[in-house]
């Protein structure tokens, strides 16, 4: 196996909000090849423990041979941190100190050309996470009809030439099944005019994005894991999650303020009778953002954007 590299995003950040308890319990929710576990662990010495999540087998053999110096002190679970809830309920667990998740895709995975991640590569168009899943993009690409295809590649990609890209692939489809990163690269740059490519980023960008999420129904499992996370803390507990695009971060700010708020009556109610009270603090007014220092040394780090909470 190749050597799964994944630069963790604000470390230093992800431990100031986190504020990690000496012996505490954490979650790592998206532990790739454990750095951010590896700095927890270090805080919580000498006998705090973590549980780490990813459904991709290749990232928990390799942040097992990053982390076995902790010896006992953690375990890592092959599944998706949406499941975290039943996953800790089955080894007794049943609240926390505090979680980080780190929505990043690693470089491991951008980089591996069998993944299928990355336009920048000629590889077979896959994007699962979870490898031991049955679809990949390809099947999204070759199946879907043209109303659904421009309806992921819009909401998922916010990409406003998502009926045009549809046409074209299906158009491209109908003389051969498209198979390759290239291929659909080179579809998708056909499809949107010269004048509106971006200066910054490549033409297949968001497509890519779009039909990744929708492979690995990412914003489902936000929603769901980020919910879950929350309710698992103990008072005082603190959760930190880092996103990367403006889906994500929008998913991320609109359940840390549902979770945020007292009265939610109606402004033309005088006098609160709903009886709910605000479940956390909200620590990060505005979400914080990787230095300039940081964007340098890891460019992937410039659209991360980090939100954390408190639970009261």
């Amino acid at each position: 196996m190749d050597q799964f590299r994944h630069i963790s995003v604000m470390p230093k950040e992800v431990l100031k909000y986190l504020a990690p308890v000496k012996n505490g319990l954490y979650v790592d929710g998206t532990v790739g090849g454990g750095g951010h576990s590896r700095l927890i662990l270090e805080a919580i010495s000498p006998e705090g423990n973590l549980i780490g999540f990813d459904q991709d087998s290749f990232a928990i053999n390799a942040a097992n041979e990053n982390l076995k110096e902790f010896g006992n002190r953690y375990r890592l679970i092959n599944r998706n941190f949406a499941d975290m809830v039943e996953a800790l309920d089955e080894i007794g667990i049943k609240e926390i100190d505090g979680f980080v998740l780190d929505l990043g895709v690693s470089s491991y995975q951008l980089d591996t050309d069998e993944r299928g991640f990355s336009f920048q590569k000629d590889a077979p168009l896959d994007m699962r996470m979870d490898t031991a899943k049955d679809v990949k993009a390809a099947d999204l690409v070759n199946s879907l009809s043209h109303g659904e295809l421009a309806r992921i590649i819009r909401e998922y990609g916010e990409e406003r030439w998502a009926g045009r890209i549809a046409s074209f692939i299906c158009k491209a489809r109908e003389d051969k099944e498209i198979e390759t990163t290239t291929e659909l690269a080179e579809i998708v740059k056909g499809a949107i005019p010269r004048g509106a490519w971006e200066e910054r980023i490549h033409p297949a960008t968001r497509t890519f994005q779009a039909l990744r999420i929708a492979v690995n129904d990412e914003l489902k499992s936000l929603e769901t894991g980020l919910e879950s996370a929350i309710e698992l803390l103990k008072p005082k507990g603190r959760g930190v999650v880092i996103s990367f695009h403006s889906l994500e971060d929008r998913i991320v700010k609109g359940i840390f303020r549902g979770k945020g708020a007292g009265c939610i009556c109606p402004p033309e109610v005088y006098i609160c009778n709903c009886g709910h009270s605000a479940e956390v603090t909200i620590l990060t007014k505005r979400p914080v953002v990787a230095t300039s220092d940081e964007v340098l040394i890891n460019p992937r780090s410039r659209s991360a954007k980090l939100r954390a909470v408190q639970k009261r």
